[in-house]
């Protein structure tokens, strides 16, 4: 899964928008977002746990963090 960051022109964006929100209780909360262009076989769980593994890979004190909120959408109006 190829993710850019958040301030791509339109024509290199993702084809899905994601937003995810972590937290840690009583220490920290985080909510990011981005796009993302899943491979033609990978299911929302898959690119759930690419997106978190990627959050995580910088943020490594997130690695044990609930999970919030999720949400993947085609990145289209």
């Amino acid at each position: 899964m190829k993710l850019s960051p958040n301030t791509a022109p339109a024509s290199a964006q993702g084809s899905h928008m994601w937003v995810l929100t972590l937290d840690l209780p009583g220490r920290t909360m985080a909510t990011h977002y981005g796009t993302s262009t899943p491979a033609a076989n990978a299911t929302r769980y898959d690119v759930f746990l690419a997106i978190r593994s990627f959050l995580v890979a910088d943020n490594p004190e997130m690695a044990s963090a609930n999970t919030v909120f999720f949400s993947l959408e085609p990145n289209r109006l």
